[in-house]
Order: structure tokens, then sequence, then C-alpha cells
């Protein structure tokens, strides 16, 4: 097929990485399509703005939102003119893409497919343009009916990982417990618990020096300066120039703000806190680690009615990469591992701890294990064989 590939390199835009051109265009590649991909100097910048309940992202969106949809446009067609194109491949949130600009698309002939990972808790930020697009990828299969609800056309694709990137490293394992991965919800209190517990267990990251001692002293001199910044303004022409300035900044960190009040109230020591790690970095520290944490909790809905958890890119990114992982139980899981076998799942800390000791001690059942689910991850979860399977779905060769 002659695909026209839409995206940002990265979920992450605060740090540089191709987490999603190495799991998503590269596969595409792989398997033989033709695969053109669109040019936007501004996809970055795109992607850290893309929530509209912020004031200052939603003057952003509605500047960005209209010029990506028309230079989308003018790339596609001027793509499609030469020969045309099957498939539009985007991974869009209603922020990016103007919803009759997909229509536009679809009027031309182009199968549309958006794929989408945040719907386990942020249906919210693609509901505009889900029901646009032909069919919407989706791994979170609770959400299969929400996106039907909404008019849409779902199709259950897990992620995945690429075994041309995710691979074991011959590097000596230096660390008994480590997680990769940003601090927020239950984990830096899962990895107090931990620690408490006896464990040696590393973390690297962005925001767990949120959880070290200086990093609460940090927040808290935040604090007093911004209430003697409120002390002086007494006026309203005070008050006015920072409203100018900031932009509805209080309205829009309200999120960020009710995070930050719902963190546990631990502390961390610097010296198991490293910083964000490259992409490569990062797949060769699951062979650094004798154990490799996965955490299931989505965002902090743990503190809510309903907790949220779901099957995640690192569930398929440490065995594939030949690390031994252990992750929160959860049902859909055995679907694509044999628990006890191929990884191991924990139900609560203390679980958790208690597992970690046996394994530390019971190298053979820990090797057999680590094997079993690389072989397991290789043979079946590569976003090849996703994307096989899901095209073959849509009927598209």
């Amino acid at each position: 097929m002659r695909i026209f590939y839409a995206s940002d390199s990265s979920p992450n835009p605060a740090f540089e990485s191709n987490l999603w051109r190495n799991n998503l265009y590269a596969p595409l590649v792989d398997l033989g399509h033709e695969v053109i991909e669109f040019e936007y100097g501004g996809m970055r910048k795109t992607f850290q703005n893309l929530d509209a309940r912020d004031a200052e992202q939603r003057r952003f969106i509605a500047r960005n939102r209209p010029r990506l949809s028309g230079e989308l446009l003018r790339q596609l067609r001027a793509a499609h003119a030469t020969r045309p194109i099957d498939l539009l491949f985007s991974y869009f949130y209603d922020a990016c893409v103007m919803p009759e600009t997909i229509d536009a698309i679809r009027d031309m002939g182009i199968t549309t497919v958006n794929w989408y990972c945040n719907g386990s808790y942020q249906l919210h930020l693609v509901s505009e343009i889900a029901p646009h697009y032909d069919w919407c990828l989706v791994p979170e299969k609770f959400r299969l009916p929400d996106y039907a609800a909404m008019g849409a056309r779902p199709l259950y694709c897990q992620e995945a990982a690429n075994p041309n990137i995710y691979k074991p490293y011959d590097v000596a394992q230096e660390f008994d417990v480590a997680f990769v991965g940003q601090a927020y919800g239950e984990r830096p209190a899962y990895i107090h618990h931990l620690l408490e517990s006896g464990i040696d267990v590393r973390v690297w990251g962005q925001k767990w020096g949120d959880f070290t001692e200086r990093g609460r002293t940090t927040q808290n001199s935040s604090l007093r300066r911004i209430a003697r910044l409120g002390r002086r303004l007494t006026s309203i022409e005070g008050w006015a120039h920072v409203a100018r300035r900031v932009g509805g900044a209080l309205e829009s960190r309200t999120a960020d703000k009710e995070t930050a009040m719902s963190l546990p109230v631990v502390t961390l020591p610097e010296t198991i806190i490293g910083d964000a790690l490259s992409d490569e970095e990062m797949i060769k520290m699951y062979s650094r680690a004798k154990i490799n944490l996965g955490f299931s909790t989505c965002g902090d809905t743990h503190l809510a009615n309903e907790r949220i958890v779901q099957v995640r890119l690192r569930d398929f990114e440490v065995p594939m990469s030949g690390g031994f992982y252990m992750v929160e139980y959860m049902e859909e899981l055995e679907e694509f591992f044999r628990v006890g076998e191929e990884v191991v799942c924990y139900f609560d800390p203390e679980d958790l701890a208690d597992k970690i000791k046996f394994y530390l001690t019971h190298d053979a059942e820990r090797e057999r294990i680590r094997r079993a689910g690389y072989e397991r991850a290789r043979r079946d979860h590569t976003w090849h064989r996703r994307f096989q399977n899901s095209f073959q779905e849509m009927g598209l060769s």
C-alpha cells in the first residue's frame, strides 16, 4: 500500500525520543509499504498543546489546528496526485486536526485510520475527530463500546514492540530492581514500600526528583514565592498585569494542581534516582536489571471511584528486550502472556515485595521466565503482526 503517515516521533514531547517512529512508522516500512511522512515543523509544539481546558493551550490550538490541517491536505493532495494514496495513518488528537479535514481526505477515496492509546482515561481528547475516521485502532478493549457510542468505528489493536529496536544487550546485570518511566500516580508509593522492605530498587525518568527532600523543599519555596507575590498585588492593575502575563494559568493548570495535591506523601532518596534515559539506554536497562517493574494504573485514577488499569507498551517492550518483567495483574494481560511462566504479576505492594525477594534468590526460575517471555514477545507481539492483522480486518491488502 501507499501510506501517508502523520504523527509526532514520541508520546512525550518533553524529552527526545523516537518511540512512535520506532514502533509505528518503521514497522510499516518493514512490511514493504511505501510510507510518505507528513512534514510539519510545528509537530512537536502541537503535541505539547493538546488540552483545550488550558487557556494558553486553547489559544495555541485555535491558531495551529487550521494551519496543520491545511498543510496536511496540501501535502497529501500533492502525494495523491503523483500516485494514489491508499491509507492515511495518523496518531492525532482533536487538537491536531479539523474533523472536516479528515472528511475531505475520505472524499478522495483514501482510507483513514487513527491510532490512539490514551483512551483509557483521556478519551475526551479524541471525541471530536474519532467519528470522522474510517477506523480507530484501539488498544483499550474496555473502551470499544465507548468509541462506538460516539459514532466511531473502533478496531481492537493491542500495543506491541518492534523487534528490530527492542532486543537484549550483552551487558552486566548491575541492578536488582529497576523502573524506567515518569513518577506519578501510585508509582512513588510503591517504590517507597520496596525501599522500606529492604529492596534495592532504582528508578530513571522525569519527576522523581519531586519526591526527594530537595524536591519538596523547592515546591514549598515556590508556594511561598507565589504567596509573597499575591500579597504585593493589592491593586486591580497589579492583578490585571499578572492575568495578562500568565494568560489563565490558574485555570489552565487545574489538572496539574489536582495531581500535585494527590501525590502520596513519601520522600525518596536521591541516590536511587536517575535522569530520563534515551531510547537505547532504556532498552539496555532492561538487560542491566535482574527485575524490571511495570505499573498498570492510569494517571491518578486510583484516587477516583473507578481505578483504571490497562495493558501498556512497556508490557511488550521489556520481554522483547530480554528483560525479566513483573507487572500488576490484570485479566486482559493473560490474553498475551502466560502469567507466572512468561511474565510475573503482583496484586499489591506487599505481594510485589514478596515476589521480588523470591525471584532475586531463585536465579534459575527467573531466567526461565525471562527467556519464555522474550520468545513469546518476538513470536506474537510485534507491531508487524498487529498491523497485518488489523489491515486484514479492514479489508486492506
